[in-house]
């Protein structure tokens, strides 16, 4: 495993129509004050990147997805399920995100990362919002590597906190995990990006509803069965 420090991202919005949402949110990462907390659209968020949670196939159909497909138009899905093909063979695990030119001045990236395997699930009872809000960050330390300080602000919605009907406080804690990991580090592998979530969040479930969960990235190499 190769895990990197990364420069932290100059500009982070956290932006919801979610009253709730919002209000959970600013509880959350209130000690993380370089955060922008906003209730209204991602439409008008001017980064250089949108995170639009989406299903593992990248259809666009529903939620956030379907808002950003009609503002960006439909060649964004045909992008999206091109480089779901190409790296995923056409199904991306929870956990995983691709990046792609959004064919748009802002924002100039579309980073869509599944908090669900098919539309519509319930996911309040498992990780995939914290696996979701880490990949999505990875993507963008991965697009940086490729491409030096080619995102340096991103924008991101509520994660399963509508149709994955994520609860907004568990919703915002998860977020707060994501973040607070994938701000300073990323890994090379998704693999490794999953398992140390899973391995450090597998006991969620049987922490109160508040408790906010900070991973730690690992020391040393794991070896691979």
């Amino acid at each position: 495993m190769a895990i990197k420090r990364v420069k932290p991202l100059r500009k982070v919005v956290l932006v919801d129509v979610n009253a709730r949402v919002v209000q959970a949110w600013r509880a959350a990462f209130a000690d993380t004050p370089e955060i922008e907390i906003l209730k209204g659209s991602i439409l008008d968020q001017h980064v250089d990147a949108w995170v639009s949670p989406t299903n593992s196939g990248g259809d666009m159909n529903g939620g956030v997805d379907a808002v950003v497909k009609r503002h960006l138009g439909a060649g964004i899905q045909l992008r999206v399920k091109q480089a779901i093909g190409a790296r995923f063979g056409g199904s991306m695990p929870v956990g995983s995100a691709v990046c792609v030119p959004s064919g748009a001045t802002n924002p100039k990236f579309l980073i869509s990362t599944p908090t669900m395997v098919e539309s519509a699930e319930n996911v309040s009872q498992t990780l995939n919002v914290a696996l979701a809000c880490a990949a999505a960050f990875q993507a963008i330390h991965m697009q940086n590597a490729l491409e030096a300080d080619s995102i340096g602000s991103v924008a991101l919605v509520g994660m399963g906190a509508a149709t994955g009907r994520v609860p907004a406080r568990v919703c915002a804690n998860l977020m707060w995990t994501g973040y607070t990991l994938f701000n300073d580090y990323y890994f090379e592998d998704y693999d490794d990006l999953r398992q140390t979530l899973r391995e450090q969040l597998g006991d969620i479930e049987s922490r109160p509803e508040e408790e906010r969960v900070r991973i730690k990235p690992p020391t040393s190499p794991r070896s691979r069965s």
